[in-house]
């Protein structure tokens, strides 16, 4: 299994890092197979899987549910939890507690959370406690309210330099790699190139030492997909043709046939 320091090493070795955010056995499984490097249990699995608007409804508990799933899927993989909407910006003690009770139930590797320099102190106590943490730049999607929307971010100068700001400050606090969500190619390129861990980038282009989707994004699943998103498959319409084959032998009588049925 892959540690932090392997994602150092290929940053070094300019190999690129692949991701997949996932929250399921049986996806997670099928990605192990695929020898993709590391899985994301996101707290989208409250868009993906519970059909919420937002992730901010998402509970510690279900994250925690979501990840031991993930992990009976994929034994092998590294695997990053976030951490859901305040489960640790509330305090420094509470983020410890909640990040090693994730940690301890699931058998997670790491746990991601979202910010810059307002997250700072809980980075480090998280870190200094034993807990690899990856950061969470650009759209921040437990911000989505704070931030108007989903929207690009590092458009302006300002944005820019506070992105380069909290990247640094993330690194220098111990974080083993970044995520770079939505946010123009070449202010991922500039924060790519000036820091020392990987950068894994999910609408950032394509300069970041690594690329994350979501599974059921890429694979095709729903009618419509962000940009950045390359649908891999259709995945949604196979899925439909299949269904309404079945029905239409089950309403026939094609199905079961006698290769289904015990004798």
């Amino acid at each position: 299994m892959k540690t932090i320091n392997d994602f150092i090493k290929a940053k070094e070795e300019k190999r690129k890092i692949t991701m997949i955010s996932t929250y399921e056995y049986w996806s997670a499984k099928i990605c192990e197979e695929a020898g993709i490097d590391c899985i994301l249990v996101g707290d989208s699995a409250g868009n993906v899987i519970s059909g919420y608007e937002t992730t901010l409804p998402v509970t510690l508990d279900e994250m925690i549910y979501h990840a031991k799933a993930v992990r009976r899927g994929a034994p092998n993989t590294f695997i990053v939890v976030d951490m859901p909407f305040l489960s640790y910006q509330v305090s420094v003690e509470k983020a410890v507690e909640n990040a090693g009770k994730i940690m301890k139930e699931t058998g997670a590797n790491a746990v991601k959370i979202e910010g810059g320099e307002e997250i700072i102190s809980i980075a480090e106590k998280l870190i200094n406690s034993g807990i690899p943490v990856m950061g969470h730049l650009g759209l921040t999607p437990q911000s989505v309210h704070a931030l108007g929307g989903y929207k690009v971010q590092g458009k302006t100068q300002e944005q820019q330099k506070k992105i380069i700001k909290d990247a640094k400050m993330l690194e220098q606090t111990g974080v083993f790699s970044i995520v770079l969500e939505a946010v123009p190619s070449n202010l991922a390129k500039e924060i790519t190139e000036f820091l020392d861990i990987p950068t894994i980038g999910i609408g950032a282009g394509k300069y970041t030492d690594g690329q994350v989707l979501v599974f059921h994004d890429m694979l095709g699943f729903f009618d419509k997909s962000p940009k950045f998103v390359k649908r891999y498959l259709e995945g949604k319409k196979l899925f439909t043709e299949a269904l309404e084959k079945f029905k239409n032998e089950v309403n026939t009588g094609k199905f079961p046939s006698e290769e289904h049925i015990y004798q």
